[in-house]
């Protein structure tokens, strides 16, 4: 089996298996450089994850390169990254080719942040939240609808004076995992205005202006007259944001939304044995659910080709799911924390990981 890249910096001091986890303020009792990459969406909470697992395994180092969903799991599959972090579940043929890499039983996915997608924009004479439904955004970020005053908005916003500026769409250059839940959104609760369906790289036929990572679309969509994105809430900084119209009411954004959105959700069938991704209802009615959410996933082997890299990844997941790893990247970024059977199944995932024969 190929190893997956882990720099180590000493000798574990657990040798016969199974990782001290903290989260509990203790140290942890393991040691290396773990190098991972994927969602930029998980950048301020990772920040949060790697400090705080720093300050109770001293002897160890997490990296992180913030390149995109798509491009955590290319790097996770060849090689260069020991996990990935990604905004979307592995698709069936990519768990297969992880098995290459991760032993027969392949990869597996562990959900370590729950976020709402925010739909920000940035109009010059609007200054309060927009609501919308999933038929007038698609048609938006479809290019059907090009200007801000235009009746489909009107309709939802009778309250509000509307510029007729006209709108320009941004979106992620990059394949990203925060794409691919947005337009998996659209696709379900509007599929006869977006044709596309849920797509990790923007329909190439519509016209619309790019730009690089969940920064890059909120400093162009910032510094655009007119413009509207989707991007992780908890990086959209100053920017308006839309609510979403779900059965009678309009939602916004929110940790505690998102989180009901999640509760309704399906296992993914089919792939490893512990695999914790999950199927997420777009099209839900539930009362003050937020359906534009990602549940931002950790990408793990089910076997690693040494008891060292074992022992550290296991405490590394271990501080980010427990009840502190939560709260730090409630603080940092917003997002929702695990509930405590989505935590208790994650724990049960994490143990099953075992050098490889």
């Amino acid at each position: 089996m190929a190893s997956l890249a882990l720099v180590a910096c000493g000798e574990s001091n657990n040798p016969d298996g199974g990782s001290e986890s903290g989260g509990d303020g203790g140290s942890v009792d393991v040691q290396g450089t773990l190098q991972g990459g994927g969602a930029s969406s998980q950048e301020s909470a990772m920040t949060a994850w790697t400090q705080g697992f720093g300050s109770q395994a001293q002897g160890a180092q997490v990296n992180y390169a913030p390149v995109g969903s798509g491009g955590g799991r290319e790097g996770f599959l060849g090689g260069e990254y020991s996990f990935a972090g990604s905004d979307a579940a592995m698709s069936d043929e990519e768990w297969e080719d992880s098995k290459e890499v991760c032993g027969p039983d392949g990869a597996f996915h562990v959900p370590a942040y729950i976020s709402p997608v925010a739909v920000a924009f940035n109009v010059e004479g609007i200054d309060d939240t927009l609501n919308l439904d999933a038929e007038t955004l698609a048609q938006i970020f479809a290019g059907e609808i090009d200007s801000w005053d235009d009746e489909a908005i009107a309709e939802h916003n009778p309250d509000l004076e509307l510029p007729d500026t006209p709108i320009t769409v941004v979106h992620r250059a990059d394949d990203s995992g925060t794409t691919e839940n947005f337009t998996d959104y659209l696709s379900v609760a509007a599929e006869d205005a977006w044709t596309w369906g849920a797509v990790e790289t923007w329909p190439e036929d519509i016209t619309a202006e790019s730009a690089q990572q969940t920064s890059g679309v909120v400093d162009l969509t910032t510094s655009t007259d007119g413009a509207i994105t989707y991007a992780d809430a908890s990086q959209v900084g100053d920017l308006n944001s839309v609510a979403v119209q779900v059965g009678e009411e309009y939602v916004e954004y929110s940790a505690e939304a998102a989180a009901n959105a999640v509760a309704s959700s399906e296992p993914v069938e089919g792939q490893a044995p512990n695999n914790q991704a999950v199927e997420l209802k777009r099209d839900t009615t539930e009362s003050g659910a937020y359906p534009i959410v990602l549940v931002s996933y950790h990408i793990f082997c089910n076997e690693y080709s040494d008891q060292e890299t074992v022992d550290l990844v296991k405490a590394f997941e271990e501080y980010v799911i427990s009840e502190e790893g939560q709260a730090a990247a409630e603080e940092a970024a917003g997002s929702a924390p695990l509930s405590e059977d989505l935590r208790t199944q994650a724990q049960e995932a994490l143990e099953q990981i075992t050098v490889a024969e």
